[in-house]
């Protein structure tokens, strides 16, 4: 029997989980539905309708319930309405136990108010200890099975939202980023921006998610064009690469010969050509016939034994 798997997103902008629908084969993308999680079950949408099973995770596929009805989504849309209040109620508390280095960012209900997470960031590198913090909001919320999450510097900016640092109205992360890349120094550099801290540093104070956008066709575009102090001939003469316009396929040259001085000259790519082969051509040409010492030479070079008996005579 074939495996159903679809894509489920449980928030507008959110990661998209696979869940198996074998049991509602003919669920299509727009519907909403109850699904089994690691932490209970809740309602999502179902954004995806996978034509292939993907490689089974450990564990097994998780399953869905059955499909959302009307009274779910009202459901819903009651305990949404009650988590700023709850998130108000665990800031004052921890407020109270003075747990300085915890933020709580928000509260997030399920969609039958039957599990109530809280979500948190802190900056000190070591464990929080939340558990006074849990157990007042347990007995504050009796019926209710209450959660604390930790989440990154990225997280909280994309549940908090704002202008990003290069000026768009909305964040990447909280317009339509569903995933948060691994970001290295590296794409900066390759990308020739610079490495000043405001440059590429975003509003969560990690390494701008922007970075990695260009960075494949950076690292394609620089296969093909000559490395920085590369020495190389144009059409204006000799020179010497100091800069590349990876997206534009052309670089920037260090005229040294043929001026009076040294001047910066833009190039394409097939204007240019390299110095050390063009020089090692230049030898070879230069240099003479080794390969007919006995005489009968017909590609053009004297040997080396034939050239010093003519300057002996």
């Amino acid at each position: 029997m074939q495996t159903n798997i679809i894509g489920v997103r449980f928030t507008k902008i959110g990661k998209i989980y696979h869940f198996d629908s074998t049991d509602l084969p003919d669920l299509k993308p727009g519907e909403h539905v109850i699904v089994d999680t690691s932490r209970g079950k809740h309602l999502g949408e179902v954004v995806q309708v996978l034509a292939e099973t993907p490689p089974q995770p450990e564990g097994g596929w998780k399953s869905v319930e059955r499909r959302a009805n009307p009274r779910d989504l009202l459901l819903q849309q009651s305990w949404q309405a009650k988590q700023t209040e709850a998130m108000i109620n665990c800031r004052a508390r921890a407020s109270e136990l003075r747990l300085r280095d915890v933020k709580i960012v928000t509260a997030e209900y399920n969609y039958d108010g039957s599990r109530l997470a809280f979500l948190f960031s802190t900056e000190s590198e070591e464990k929080a200890e939340l558990k006074s913090l849990k157990k007042d909001m347990s007995n504050l919320y009796p019926n209710t099975h209450v959660e604390m999450r930790q989440i990154g510097p990225r997280d909280v900016a994309k549940f908090l939202g704002g202008m990003g640092a290069c000026g768009i109205e909305t964040r990447c992360c909280s317009k339509f980023l569903t995933d948060f890349s691994p970001i290295s120094i590296k794409m900066a550099k390759e990308q020739g921006i610079s490495l000043t801290p405001n440059e590429i540093t975003g509003m969560c104070g990690r390494l701008r998610c922007c970075l990695i956008y260009e960075y494949e066709q950076y690292v394609e575009a620089r296969k093909t064009l000559p490395k920085r102090n590369k020495r190389v001939v144009t059409p204006k003469g000799e020179g010497k690469v100091i800069d590349l316009i990876p997206m534009s396929d052309k670089v920037v040259v260090l005229i040294e010969s043929g001026t009076d001085r040294p001047q910066h000259m833009t190039f394409s790519r097939e204007e240019i050509e390299p110095w050390d082969e063009l020089e090692a051509l230049r030898r070879k040409s230069q240099a003479p016939c080794d390969r007919h010492e006995g005489g009968g030479c017909t590609c053009g070079k004297a040997s080396p034994l034939k050239k010093n008996n003519d300057r002996n005579n």
